[in-house]
């Protein structure tokens, strides 16, 4: 299943209701560094700074009018113009002007609307769309407000509007630590995240066992306790045929070599 969201033309699923999900609240779900918690568990991400970096992606044509119209999630990396996203390649595959909203919540912008304004994806996606190089990066700017206005007046770049963005780690070993997985179900308003160990699907693949993420959720960060993005939801069949288990590339040579080059990082 493609994990992108309704809009381009993916079924959809029921929100978290529908599903059988532990109720937690955010304090008690399992830090990405193994700290105290369950594993396994997917729950709505609170409306925190630690959760400003990740945001939704939309067409530029539902700037102004955003509830409902999200179809896949990404999240700021640290980058020498502070003006970096990370998602899934699949994602800015899409026709048409796009815009990143960090976090995004019940139809609001608290750190702007950002227009798409480059895409990158790796040689063997732009050559072949392989699943092997199912991760992107994006340049955004504006930091419009959704009402013409705009949002954060003197913060810069989207990395200062949100405080930070997450470091990029290519090379790391699959499950060596823990991971936290945070996206925007197509059929929700708000972000829901969830905390385990990913496993090895191939030597290319790597799988973590999630429930609730639904379409909307490819190019979801994988975020280890160091801040550092190991994975992006995507990769095997686009994100995984079940709303369980959800893939991403292993971050290896080229996404590390793609990361430095559009991050002027060196």
């Amino acid at each position: 299943m493609n994990r992108t969201g309704r809009l381009l033309g993916t079924r959809t699923h029921a929100l978290l209701g529908a599903m059988v999900l532990l109720a937690v609240t955010s304090s008690s779900v399992a830090a990405a560094d193994d700290g105290p918690g369950p594993l396994g568990v997917t729950a709505e991400a609170a409306a925190t700074a630690r959760f400003a970096r990740v945001g939704a992606l939309f067409g530029a044509d539902r700037a102004g009018s955003l509830a409902g119209g999200h179809f896949c999630t990404a999240a700021v990396v640290h980058s020498a113009g502070h003006d970096l996203i990370a998602t899934a390649a699949h994602c800015l595959d899409r026709s048409g002007d796009l815009v990143f909203v960090p976090g995004y919540r019940d139809g609001k912008a608290p750190y702007g609307v950002w227009r798409v304004t480059e895409r990158y994806t790796a040689d063997g996606w732009a050559t072949g769309q392989d699943e092997d190089s199912d991760v992107a990066f994006a340049v955004v700017e504006g930091g419009q407000d959704g009402q013409g206005g705009r949002a954060g007046e003197g913060a810069g770049g989207v990395e200062d509007a949100v405080g930070g963005g997450y470091g990029f780690a290519a090379g790391t070993a699959t499950g060596s630590t823990a991971v936290t997985v945070t996206g925007y179900p197509d059929a929700g308003e708000r972000p829901v995240t969830c905390t385990n160990r990913p496993t090895a699907h191939s030597s290319t693949q790597q799988r973590i066992e999630c429930p609730g993420f639904t379409g909307g959720t490819s190019g979801s960060p994988w975020a280890n306790g160091d801040g550092r993005i190991v994975g992006v939801l995507g990769g095997h069949e686009q994100g995984g045929v079940t709303d369980d288990v959800s893939y991403s590339v292993v971050l290896g040579g080229e996404a590390g070599a793609l990361y430095r080059r559009v991050a002027g990082l060196g």
